[in-house]
């Protein structure tokens, strides 16, 4: 069956193209979500009455897209995680934790569904992620998982004969 697309279809095409999809689909999903029409011969003269206006729309989504890319592109963000003794995470990093460190750490909303992460992250360390901006518009961000540096040693313990020591300074100088 041949629709037009309303809006961007991932895999299909973009707003105003006119694609071939199952019938069942486009009946069940695409029209009742207002992200296609029937490519009717009405349609698709209003179609060509718009395409003016779909173009401008599509040059600022490409510009916007572009100016996201060079945002994000080669940065790194770092995601807190609790770590265990051997590096593996308890659980893992989410496209949730993500776009929220993306957001707070380089001031760019980014939609989580956007996020390729080529597997599960569960282990500290960097990583690369690409975000999916706009149909061929990839940027890749670095994921630092973790702390940055090693933990610091912790500091030594306050043995009992120090403490020992301090009690009988306290009591001499009374």
């Amino acid at each position: 069956m041949k629709v037009i697309l309303l809006s961007e279809l991932r895999g299909k095409g973009g707003e105003g193209d006119i694609v071939d999809v199952a019938q069942g689909y486009a009946e069940n999903f695409l029209f009742p979500n207002k992200i296609a029409q029937p490519a009717t011969p009405g349609n698709i003269k209003q179609l060509e009455e718009r395409r003016h206006n779909i173009a401008k729309r599509e040059e600022k989504r490409l510009a916007d897209a572009n100016a996201v890319k060079e945002t994000l592109d080669g940065k790194k963000v770092v995601v807190d995680a609790r770590i265990g003794e051997d590096g593996q995470l308890f659980g893992s990093v989410t496209s949730a934790q993500i776009v929220d460190a993306i957001k707070a750490q380089l001031g760019v909303e980014v939609d989580r569904k956007r996020i390729s992460r080529g597997g599960t992250i569960k282990t500290a360390g960097l990583h690369e992620v690409e975000v999916n901006l706009y149909r061929d518009i990839n940027a890749k961000v670095s994921v630092q998982v973790g702390p940055e540096v090693a933990e610091e040693p912790e500091p030594e313990e306050v043995t009992a004969e120090a403490e020992d020591s301090d009690e009988t300074t306290e009591e001499a100088a009374e």
